[in-house]
């Protein structure tokens, strides 16, 4: 399964928002990497703009390019604004929603979940990340000791953290469903997706 491994702070920093959550190493160099420090400047094309768009949403949600490229795709042949179509997609995949829920803490340990079959989905397991879920599919952590024993270690630390409304959760049976596809306004998209789309469609 290819995923990022590289330096996580210095991708924060290049897009100047915490992409893999706040970091004080972040909060103390709240400028962009590179020898030349808060006082470079560099001249930023609409090309640009759209690419680092694109780039903040896929470090964000974990995926490589030629991934996060068929995601538009299959936005594109849906009905409905193109870009709010990528999101919610991007949004109801499984390890996205094991997130949300709190049986993880991070999305890279959410797909480590699921790629380790601690998931199922229908009562059924469940071990592709990128599954995406339809609303009234039901989400539940493997009935195993172990399964069971870091989910509940991580819904304590996911404490601070919100469930969205479009998600129901019951944290006593591990379990917890779709209620409805969320809208822009719920996932707060931390990049322009209408940049995104503009600029896969040149």
């Amino acid at each position: 399964m290819a995923r990022y491994t590289g330096p996580r702070t210095r991708i924060s920093r290049r897009f100047g928002t915490p992409i893999f959550g706040q970091s004080k190493y972040l909060e103390r160099r709240n400028y962009g990497p590179g020898v030349h420090g808060p006082k470079a400047h560099r001249k930023v094309t609409d090309y640009a703009l759209g690419l680092l768009e694109k780039q903040k949403l896929r470090y964000y949600y974990g995926l490589m390019e030629r991934q996060f490229r068929n995601v538009y795709e299959r936005a594109l042949k849906r009905r409905g604004v193109t870009g709010e179509t990528m999101l919610q997609i991007l949004e109801t995949r499984l390890d996205n929603v094991v997130y949300h829920l709190g049986f993880a803490n991070t999305r890279p340990a959410a797909r480590q979940m699921v790629s380790h079959g601690h998931i199922r989905v229908n009562g059924r397991k469940v071990n592709i990340p990128s599954c995406a879920l339809k609303v009234n599919d039901v989400v539940e952590v493997k009935d195993s000791n172990v399964s069971r024993q870091m989910a509940s270690k991580n819904l304590e630390m996911a404490t601070s953290r919100v469930v969205p409304d479009w998600l129901s959760l019951n944290k006593e049976a591990f379990k917890g469903a779709v209620a409805r596809i969320p809208t822009r306004d719920e996932i707060q998209p931390i990049a322009n997706e209408q940049a995104v789309v503009e600029f896969y469609s040149r």
